[in-house]
């Protein structure tokens, strides 16, 4: 990601995060992520629509890098772009960086696929295409 990514989702890190070390147990870093994915999907596409239709997002694979260790009292930002769409799945790129200095304390890449009422996986094209499309504010997302 660039140095003008936009972070929609701030965490300060709290007692709970937190394992028996004192550092930010590994599986929040997956619900940190899943928070600003979240406010990407709802500041970009209706959501709402999408569930009227019968469409679901469908996470399929995380891949994260670990960098920092990261302490209670700690102010986090998480940032998602679109990667690459390929015809059945996409890939978001995430980060999560200390607010104070940006440091990189964790990078993942997320594929996910949308799934219809019938279970099966939708071709993203046409309007599916342009829908998710909108979530690549950069405009520097690869298309298969």
């Amino acid at each position: 990601m660039d140095e003008n990514q936009e972070y929609l989702t701030e965490i300060k890190v709290r007692g709970y995060h937190a394992d028996f070390y004192g550092h930010v147990n590994n599986a929040r870093y997956l619900e940190f992520l899943e928070e600003d994915r979240w406010a990407l999907f709802e500041s970009r596409i209706d959501l709402h629509k999408w569930v009227e239709q019968g469409l679901l997002f469908l996470v399929i694979n995380i891949n994260i890098n670990y960098r920092r260790a990261v302490g209670v009292g700690e102010i986090l930002q998480v940032a998602t772009s679109l990667d690459k769409v390929g015809r059945k799945s996409a890939v978001l790129r995430q980060e999560i960086v200390l607010k104070t200095s940006k440091e990189l304390v964790a990078d993942a890449l997320v594929t996910f696929a949308i799934m219809d009422g019938s279970k099966k996986t939708v071709v993203m094209e046409n309007e599916i295409l342009r829908e998710i499309l909108k979530l690549d504010s950069a405009g520097t997302a690869k298309t298969d």
